[in-house]
């Protein structure tokens, strides 16, 4: 029997990475997977390489910036699973390392309707069906970033910032009622977040250096997906409102 045998897992970006390797690794634990992501076909493709498998996974399109879209993410999920027990927030962007002094609105703004306001909301909405079950766990996949203030630039370090301070309210707040929340904070990963940085600042880059020499080569997508594995197993029914970081030891020095 896997560690989550029957559970319904929602896992937002999907189609690659971080987000695929999870939605493999639950659904081979036996969960019933909604893989979700911008990138339809490459959801598909995460579907079809589970139930290939003969895992159980259906792949929907979500925007995790569009409040209409996270909605109706979780209320597909129900259509077709009936419920909600875990949701892994898993989707995010980087911005290009720009320091406060050359950050546009518009990049401040899009990073954080993506990695913390899309967060946000896809725990706002699964917080009534764990509350109706008195059951539930959600993971969100922070950052060394959102520890550190040396990791990125202004407005993906704030972001990240952010989704671990509502991972502890979350936590603290419905703790009482068998909810839980986590996060991760993956250092360098082998992942295709890097394609969302355009025309990197080189102010930024150059205060960034000194700590990129110190960091581990990066660590693999399968890597986090088991942490995460573990978060949201029974196996963890004590940990709750906390930060597990999956670094290599990164931040160690």
């Amino acid at each position: 029997m896997g560690r989550l045998e029957n559970k319904v897992a929602v896992i937002t970006g999907a189609a690659s990475g971080m987000g695929k390797a999870m939605a493999v690794l639950f659904a081979r634990e036996g969960a019933k997977v909604v893989a979700a992501d911008l990138n339809l076909d490459g959801a598909k493709t995460t579907a079809q390489e589970i139930t290939q498998a003969g895992g159980t996974c259906v792949a929907l399109a979500c925007n995790v910036a569009e409040q209409t879209q996270t909605n109706a993410l979780i209320d597909q999920t129900v259509e077709v699973y009936g419920t909600v027990d875990i949701l892994v927030n898993n989707a995010g962007i980087m911005d290009s390392f720009e320091p406060v002094h050359e950050v546009t609105d518009e990049k401040w703004d899009r990073v954080f309707a993506v990695n913390t306001t899309g967060t946000m909301h896809l725990c706002r909405k699964v917080i009534p069906i764990f509350r109706e079950k008195k059951s539930g766990a959600i993971i969100n996949i922070a950052s060394v970033g959102g520890l550190f203030g040396s990791r990125a630039g202004a407005a993906y370090t704030a972001s990240k910032h952010a989704v671990v301070g509502l991972t502890k309210s979350i936590g603290y707040m419905y703790a009482p009622e068998g909810i839980r929340c986590n996060a991760i904070a993956p250092g360098s990963i082998a992942t295709n977040i890097g394609t969302s940085i355009t025309g990197p600042s080189e102010y930024g880059s150059a205060r960034m250096m000194p700590g990129v020499t110190l960091s581990p080569p990066p660590g693999k997508s399968e890597e986090v997906a088991e942490a995460a594995l573990f978060l949201a197993s029974d196996e963890a029914s004590f940990v709750n409102g906390t930060v597990l970081t999956v670094d290599g030891g990164w931040t160690a020095y």
